[in-house]
């Protein structure tokens, strides 16, 4: 399965989903030292800047078929750290992540921000009426980097559509909710709880510290999304088993 990331930052949800098996075919990443850590790990994936003109830049050339679309819109205007001013902010990405989605017409998208989200009945419903009048049926899950053995509990909101019509509500788990539980109980990993920086904890000025920690905090734990890409790809697999049953 193809992946268009959006929102790139430094690739944790392309990361994760690599891990499931999808393959990397584009990203869009606005902060310029993030897309040197995507060129570092992703040399050979076509990139570009702005999620505002990707319809166009994708458009340019041929380009292979795209599954999946993943991308963390702008988490600024829902954040408890920030204004919470909702759609009415200047970086609500949502509508630049929809015109993606309206150009490239994936099969699967995952979209994830914070939490709290959810609590802006406003932009999530439109989010959900975007995503019906695409076509899709729409699951979503707060998911805890904890649930995948992280020492942390960093809440997310992913959001899973899938093709409507084809079977797959409730696939990923009771309700309109993606289960994340593996099958062969909790997942364990020893990671520690304050990650070496290398070089980059003494002795280095702080304007070249704030880059790389600001982009480890943006990221998104690969190991969760590398779960909901089993559950995608797990999905992909069964609908013509369905429509034979």
């Amino acid at each position: 399965m193809n992946v268009l990331s959006l929102f790139s930052g430094i690739g944790g949800l392309e990361l994760g989903l690599e891990r499931a098996g999808m393959t990397t075919v584009g990203q869009v990443e606005l902060d310029p030292y993030c897309r040197t850590v995507l060129e570092h790990h992703w040399p050979e994936v076509p990139r570009h800047d702005d999620v505002r003109t990707a319809p166009a830049w994708w458009r340019a050339q041929p380009r292979p078929a795209v599954d999946l679309v993943a991308g963390g819109f702008p988490c600024q205007p829902f954040s408890q750290a920030g204004r919470r001013n909702g759609i009415a902010d200047e970086r609500w990405g949502w509508p630049w992540m929809l015109d993606v989605l309206d150009a490239v017409r994936p099969r699967y998208v995952l979209a994830e921000n914070v939490a709290a989200l959810l609590r802006d009945t406003e932009a999530f419903s439109i989010i959900l009426s975007d995503l019906s009048d695409l076509g899709f049926d729409v699951e979503w899950s707060v998911v805890s980097a904890c649930s995948v053995g992280a020492p942390h509990l960093r809440r997310r909101l992913f959001i899973l559509a899938h093709p409507r019509g084809q079977g797959l509500q409730g696939l990923h788990g009771p309700g309109r909710s993606i289960d994340l539980r593996p099958a062969q109980g909790p997942v364990r990993r020893h990671w520690p709880t304050e990650p070496a920086v290398a070089r980059m904890a003494d002795g280095v000025p702080r304007r070249l510290v704030r880059d790389p920690l600001r982009a480890l905090g943006n990221a998104v734990v690969p190991a969760v999304t590398e779960q909901i890409g089993h559950l995608i790809v797990r999905a992909a697999n069964e609908v013509p088993e369905r429509r034979a049953a």
